[in-house]
């Protein structure tokens, strides 16, 4: 059995894989999402990471569908207290922005969707600079308080913000942040390597990174000549235009080949083992689509290739 990893100081132990949510009543129905559920519990995983707003930007959607489909999922499954579910706030149309009151509304508008409790992890989605740290962090402490949210995190925030949430937390004994969720992958290191992982990494906070594989890109599927049916084609195949991504691609191939993996498991192994990283983000919208993720909870790599990866993709 897969060992879980401690995310930060949240008291949560999770899967190195988190599922994301965003493809479930998106480009996965409800009958395929609960198979690619089933199939990833299965496997030993126990961390899904979905957002109020998924899959707002859908002609027809109007935000918390994905919610919807996991709450039904857990409700049939009856396995809630077995499911870490990280879920966000700041993007739903409906309740956009971090202010306190809208925290507050959110939240219950998502265990509403989920059909629990609690939230396990609770992100703000995208920081709102014009928010004064102070209200969003009184907000979530209440909810922590009200055993309505067990661990609180942010995602797409600055180095600056991150640190001066943390700060005022210490200094009123709130409750604080305890993950991450950078964008970072093998061809988009700068974003997180820097600053914000600093912080991270003196607060001692789990990093759970989005993006993971580049939009399929880390697959390997998207290649020079071919065509790939996908929302997502475009902003993968972008990279194959660049020679990092050309030379991350040459070094997955050779690196997979050693090990009898897929490039999309090297990807998310490289990842899995950087400082601060307890479980990359990917989603499947298949069950066919899942070994290739699950499988980094066995892959190690030599630190020959660690570095032969990140050479190329410095």
């Amino acid at each position: 059995m897969t060992e879980l990893r401690k995310l930060g100081t949240s008291g949560l132990e999770v899967f190195p894989l988190a599922l994301g949510g965003n493809v479930f009543g998106w480009t996965a129905d409800e009958r395929e999402s609960f198979a690619v559920l089933d199939a990833y519990t299965a496997a030993g995983g126990n961390f899904v990471d979905t957002a109020d707003s998924y899959s707002a930007w859908v002609e027809g959607n109007e935000g918390g569908e994905s919610e919807t489909v996991i709450g039904r999922w857990l409700k049939a499954r009856g396995n809630r207290s077995e499911v870490v579910i990280a879920t966000k706030v700041s993007q739903h149309p409906q309740y956009r922005g971090l202010s306190g009151a809208n925290i507050r509304a959110a939240a219950e508008a998502s265990l509403r969707r989920l059909g629990t409790d609690h939230i396990d992890l609770y992100y703000t989605h995208f920081d709102q600079p014009e928010t004064p740290v102070e209200e969003i962090m009184l907000a979530l402490d209440q909810l922590v308080r009200e055993g309505k949210v067990r661990a609180i995190a942010a995602s797409n925030i600055s180095a600056e913000r991150l640190q001066e949430s943390l700060d005022f937390s210490e200094r009123e004994g709130f409750a604080r942040y305890t993950a991450v969720q950078p964008h970072y992958n093998l061809v988009s290191r700068d974003t997180y390597e820097g600053p914000l992982r600093d912080v991270a990494e003196r607060a001692g906070l789990a990093a759970v990174p989005y993006y993971a594989l580049a939009s399929g890109f880390l697959t390997g599927k998207y290649r020079p000549g071919t065509t790939v049916d996908s929302p997502r084609a475009t902003g993968a195949a972008r990279h194959l235009e660049s020679e990092r991504g050309r030379r991350v691609l040459a070094a997955l191939d050779e690196i997979a080949e050693a090990h009898g993996a897929s490039p999309a498991t090297v990807a998310l192994a490289w990842l899995a083992a950087r400082p601060t990283v307890v479980a990359p983000i990917a989603s499947a919208r298949t069950v066919d689509q899942l070994p290739a993720l699950t499988a980094v909870a066995d892959l190690r790599l030599t630190d020959a290739e660690t570095a032969r990866l990140d050479e190329a993709s410095d």
